[in-house]
């Protein structure tokens, strides 16, 4: 299992995410900020748990991004 980190509000809208993991991420028509889909919201962070399977897409994700406030842990 793995769990992905997000700080959305700090999240500039750049696409990175959406492009690697299209299954994980997308930008909201509202205010342009990537969503990490299916996660809670704890304080300023978005967390999901997600399969083994989804590592690679995602590793890409937190390196593409340039604010870099994507983290994956392996849990």
């Amino acid at each position: 299992m793995i769990r992905i980190i997000f700080q959305r509000e700090k999240c500039i809208g750049c696409n990175a995410c959406t492009e690697a993991a299209r299954y994980r991420w997308r930008l909201s028509r509202k205010d342009g900020k990537s969503i990490l889909l299916d996660s809670i919201k704890k304080r300023n962070f978005y967390i999901s748990i997600i399969g083994d399977d989804e590592w690679d897409a995602n590793k890409i994700a937190a390196e593409s991004c340039p604010v870099k406030i994507i983290k994956l842990e392996k849990i």
